[in-house]
């Protein structure tokens, strides 16, 4: 793998860690639809008015289903998991996205995974199990959990279909009216439960501004841009890079320690990460 193809591949899920930190600290917390559209509008219209471009008629099926899967369905859910969860317990939740759709390419589509994928990718699950579930004590809310893996399996089938469909548009306007379409969907649920919103904060203002720009244009740009030259699970278990990003933001941030056992299930996350990447013949010559 390429250093430009890996940068693609893990800045996305580090700067989607920031998330974790913004919803709790910064961002309308009680809002979950509100912070999704705002989330998925602003940058998609940014994008849309740069760019001027048009999909071709033939596109708008598959873009709308994807639109509502990847982004729509997934940041709602995600938002509002966020929002009633632990974020410990809704980012592993969330990590269970490899899993899924390793399951999901089998079944819909008889895609099988390399089995050194899929042992990268199981590796990692269980590691970002011990970083996120030993430490501490987490309270389940169904609906929250239910939500949670609602999303996780959301973004896992829309990676599968811009996989197999692999439509002709370029990363940029794809993403933008990802973003935008995705945006459209969540608006009317935000302003029928959410609506009237209060008055900003500037530190509120800088916080979207943040999740706008760094937390949702430039990753997901990079994400769509690495995904049709890996496997998608194989995509899929950089995600568990975001839960660890988030636990490193609580101890430099916020004084959350960090205990031995976290740094060791950090460690089998990262051999996860490294053995999913490698190819079957590297593993014969070993």
């Amino acid at each position: 793998m390429s250093i430009r193809l890996l940068l693609c591949a893990v800045i996305p899920p580090i700067l989607w860690g920031t998330t974790y930190w913004l919803t709790t600290e910064v961002l309308w917390t009680e809002r979950p639809l509100t912070t999704a559209m705002i989330r998925l509008l602003v940058p998609g219209l940014i994008l849309l008015c740069l760019l001027r471009y048009w999909p071709r008629p033939q596109h708008w099926r598959p873009l709308l289903l994807i639109s509502l899967l990847c982004m729509g369905l997934m940041h709602a859910c995600l938002f509002y998991s966020a929002s009633r969860l632990a974020g410990p317990l809704a980012a592993l939740l969330v990590c269970t996205q490899p899993l899924l759709v390793w399951v999901m390419a089998w079944v819909l589509f008889r895609q099988r995974t390399n089995w050194i994928i899929s042992c990268g990718a199981l590796l990692g699950f269980f590691g970002i199990t011990m970083v996120l579930v030993a430490p501490s004590r987490m309270q389940w809310d169904m609906p929250a959990a239910i939500a949670a893996l609602l999303a996780s399996a959301s973004m896992g089938l829309g990676t599968l279909l811009m996989k197999r469909w692999k439509l002709e548009i370029a990363p940029l306007p794809f993403v933008g009216w990802q973003l935008f379409l995705g945006g459209l969907m969540v608006l009317p649920f935000a302003a029928l439960f959410e609506f009237p919103l209060p008055l900003p904060t500037w530190r509120e203002v800088s916080g979207y501004g943040f999740l706008t720009l760094f937390g949702t244009l430039l990753p997901y740009y990079l994400w769509f841009k690495a995904l049709p030259r890996l496997d998608p699970v194989q995509l899929s278990v950089f995600i568990l890079l975001s839960p660890l990003t988030a636990i490193c933001i609580g101890f430099l941030l916020l004084g959350q320690a960090l205990t031995l056992w976290q740094i060791v299930g950090a460690v089998v996350v990262f051999a996860g990460i490294l053995l999913s990447q490698l190819q079957p013949s590297a593993v014969a010559r070993t």
